[in-house]
C-alpha cells in the first residue's frame, strides 16, 4: 500500500513540478493551475507531516528550480535543518546549486544556507570556506562576516576572528561591532600576557581601548601589567577607571584593589577615594573594601558604627556576615547565635550564582567575558541585590 501511495505522489509532485515551472513561461493562462506560494508552502507543510521523507524526497527532485520555485527550494531545506535533518538540508543546497537554470542572484542566498547547513553539521571547514567566499556579496557579505566571528569565537581562533571584525568595521561605525572587535583584541592581549610578552600585551590593550573606551577588560589587562612592572600605585588608579567605564564591574575592580593594597601598599589610606566612590556607586563590595580601610585607619568601632549604619539602608547577607564576625570580635566573643547566623549566611550565599548576564539570563559562579548562552562580550556582570552586590 505505501509503494502505490509513493507512485501516487510521485505522479502529483511531477506534475506540481511541471505547473510550477511552466507558470513563470505562461502566467497569463495558468493563474489557476497552482495557488499562490503561500499555498503550495501549506501544501508541502502537510506533506512533511504526514508523508515518508522518501515521498517529500521525490517531491523536491522532481520540482522545477526557477525564480518562482527558488523560495520553495529554501523553505524545504530550511525546514529539513530546523528538524535537526542536515544531511538532507544540504543535499536540497548542493543540488539547487547544481542545477544550471538556477538564476544567479540566487546564487549568495542558497550559497548562505548551505553553510548554515555545514556549520549546524559541525562541518566547520566548509562552512568557513563559504562564508568567506560570500564576504564580497553586497547582500550576504555582513552576515556571513558575522557568522565568521561568531565561528572563529568559537574555535578561539582570535587572530581571525579579529581580522574579520577590522573589515566590518572599516565599512561600518556600528557599535556592537567595535565593542567585539575590542574584546576578541583583549583575547589577543591576554594571550601575549600569558606568555609574559608584556610588550605586546600592553600595545593590544590600548588598542583595545580606542576600539572602544568603555572596554572593562582592557582596563584590567593594563592594571595586570602594571603590577607585574611594580608600578602598584598606577596600577591601582588604573583600577578606578572601571567605575567610569561600566560601574557595574566595580566589585571586580574594588576586589583586585584591595588585594594589590594588602600586599603592596596601605589599605587604610584608600579611606577617602573609596568613600567617595561609594557615595556615587553604593553596592556591597565597596562598602566592605571602605569598612576594612576604615578599620585600618580609624580602628574597629569606627568600621562596626560605619558597617551598622549602611546596614540599616542598604541590608545586605555579605554585609550582615562582616558585622557579625567583626563585632564578635571586638566584644572577644563567638557566640552559639553568632556563629549559627554566620553559618546560614555562607550556605546562603555558597549556592548563589555571582554573575548573570542581562541579555539572556544565563548565571554562574565565574565572570564571562563572552556570555557562553547569547554569545554577546560584556553581559555577564556581577548580580545585583541583598544577597550579592
Amino acid at each position: 500500500m505505501d509503494m502505490v501511495f509513493n507512485w501516487l505522489l510521485l505522479t502529483v509532485a511531477v506534475a506540481a513540478g511541471w505547473v510550477v515551472g511552466r507558470y513563470s513561461k505562461q502566467r497569463h493562462r495558468s493563474r489557476k493551475s497552482i495557488d499562490n506560494e503561500d499555498s503550495v508552502r501549506d501544501r508541502l507543510q502537510f506533506l512533511f507531516t504526514n508523508y515518508s521523507d522518501q515521498a517529500v524526497e521525490n517531491f523536491v527532485q522532481s520540482l522545477a528550480v526557477n525564480r518562482d520555485t527558488v523560495s520553495l527550494h529554501l523553505s524545504i531545506g530550511s525546514h529539513f535543518r530546523n528538524k535537526g535533518e542536515t544531511d538532507r538540508a544540504i543535499l536540497i543546497h548542493q543540488n539547487l546549486l547544481a542545477r544550471p537554470e538556477l538564476p544567479a542572484r540566487y546564487t549568495p542566498q542558497v550559497t548562505f544556507e548551505l553553510a548554515m547547513d555545514y556549520l549546524n553539521a559541525g562541518l566547520l571547514d566548509r562552512a568557513e570556506a563559504l562564508f568567506h567566499q560570500l564576504m564580497g556579496d553586497r547582500e550576504y557579505g555582513r552576515r556571513a562576516a558575522r557568522e565568521l566571528i561568531e565561528l572563529y569565537q568559537q574555535e578561539r581562533e582570535w587572530e581571525k576572528a579579529a581580522q574579520v571584525a577590522q573589515t566590518l568595521t572599516r565599512s561600518d561605525a556600528d557599535p556592537a561591532m567595535f565593542k567585539t572587535l575590542a574584546y576578541i583584541t583583549c583575547e589577543l592581549s591576554d594571550a601575549a600576557l600569558s606568555k609574559d610578552d608584556r610588550w605586546t600585551s600592553q600595545k593590544l590593550a590600548k588598542e583595545a581601548l580606542d576600539y572602544d573606551r568603555s572596554c572593562v577588560r582592557a582596563t584590567l589587562l593594563l592594571m595586570k601589567m602594571q603590577i607585574r612592572q611594580g608600578n602598584y600605585r598606577e596600577a591601582g588608579n588604573q583600577s578606578l577607571k572601571v567605575f567610569e567605564q561600566n560601574p557595574d564591574f566595580g566589585p571586580e575592580a574594588v576586589d583586585r584593589l584591595m588585594k594589590l593594597e594588602r600586599e603592596h601598599g596601605d589599605v587604610g589610606r584608600l579611606v577617602k577615594k573609596l568613600r567617595k566612590l561609594y557615595e556615587q556607586y553604593p553596592g556591597t563590595s565597596l562598602l566592605l573594601a571602605l569598612v576594612e580601610s576604615v578599620e585600618r585607619s580609624a580602628g574597629r568601632p569606627a568600621a562596626i558604627d560605619l558597617l551598622r549604619q549602611e546596614l540599616e539602608l542598604r541590608p545586605s547577607v555579605r554585609g550582615l556576615l562582616r558585622l557579625v564576625e567583626i563585632a564578635g570580635y571586638e566584644k572577644g566573643m563567638t557566640t552559639d547565635e553568632g556563629r549559627l547566623v554566620s553559618r546560614i549566611g555562607h550556605l546562603i550565599l555558597a549556592n548563589r550564582p555571582v554573575y548573570r548576564c542581562v541579555s539572556c539570563g544565563f548565571s554562574g559562579q565565574q565572570l564571562h567575558w563572552l556570555c557562553p548562552s547569547c554569545k554577546q562580550w560584556e553581559t555577564v556582570r556581577p548580580i545585583q541585590g541583598v544577597e550579592a552586590e
